[in-house]
């Protein structure tokens, strides 16, 4: 596993941090005082079984939900009560578990359409495009209509289009899911060209484990709106408490035994 680009290290307050967030719908708690901290040039996962908080965090910390209480704090900003199309323009960018394309245009002009959406010049938003396009495997699709990609190659559209931004930070929201296994190792590349090509900090959720363990230079477990875990993936993946959260503690206690 690569590490993170030093000289991006040692840069005070290149962070995008959550700050004791809680969240809470029609009286239940979504979230309660979860902190995250993830710096540039870094690959954070963020996993959890399902109903563990792990998208109303990402939508807290992209600026399409309000926390009930704590901060959202961008390179030392307080951006908690900032639209998530600021927060764009200030460099984070995100992905989402459904597509967002723009179906009746094609997948380059989708991508040209984001880079244009942060100020590029036309030129520029096209280079990109045609960039981005050929890293992730869509060269091929470039003129073809959004709307006819299949599943997998819509998330990889999501992709190029939040790299379109140039954003200092990027939100993948479970961006393998659809992916054949044989496509995840391709893709673990590209979530290591965010990070160490591009020097983005890289929040990376899903239900992939290889993709997890394989890329991730630490990983933050949630659980019931809770951090369970953090640590290295050797530390999670030794974790008994994180394996108990996704297995059961029968699994376990009968592992052990």
């Amino acid at each position: 596993m690569a590490a993170a680009a030093p000289e991006l290290e040692r840069r005070p307050g290149q962070t995008l941090r959550a700050s004791s967030v809680s969240r809470s719908f029609a009286g239940v708690e979504a979230l309660r005082a979860v902190s995250l901290e993830l710096r540039r040039g870094e690959v954070l996962g963020l996993i959890g079984p399902n109903g563990a908080g792990k998208s109303t965090l990402v939508n807290l910390l992209s600026g399409f939900d309000r926390p009930t209480h704590g901060q959202v704090l961008l390179d030392g900003r307080d951006v908690t009560r900032w639209r998530a199309s600021r927060r764009g323009r200030s460099g984070l960018a995100r992905t989402f578990q459904h597509s967002h394309a723009f179906r009746g245009l094609s997948v380059r002009e989708n991508v040209e359409v984001s880079a244009l959406g942060v100020g590029a010049a036309p030129n520029e938003a096209s280079r990109r495009a045609d960039e981005l396009l050929g890293l992730l495997g869509l060269a091929g699709y470039a003129d073809a209509p959004a709307s006819a990609l299949a599943h997998g190659d819509e998330r990889r559209l999501g992709v190029a289009r939040a790299l379109a931004t140039r954003p200092r930070y990027v939100l993948l929201d479970e961006p393998a899911a659809g992916l054949p296994e044989a496509e995840v190792p391709a893709f673990a590349s590209v979530v290591r060209s965010v990070r160490d090509d591009h020097g983005a900090g890289v929040l990376l959720i899903d239900h992939n484990m290889t993709l997890i363990m394989e890329v991730c230079d630490r990983i933050q477990v949630l659980d019931q709106g809770e951090t369970l875990a953090e640590g290295t993936p050797d530390e999670i993946r030794s974790n008994l408490d994180v394996a108990a959260a996704y297995l059961g503690e029968s699994a376990v206690v009968e592992e052990d035994a």
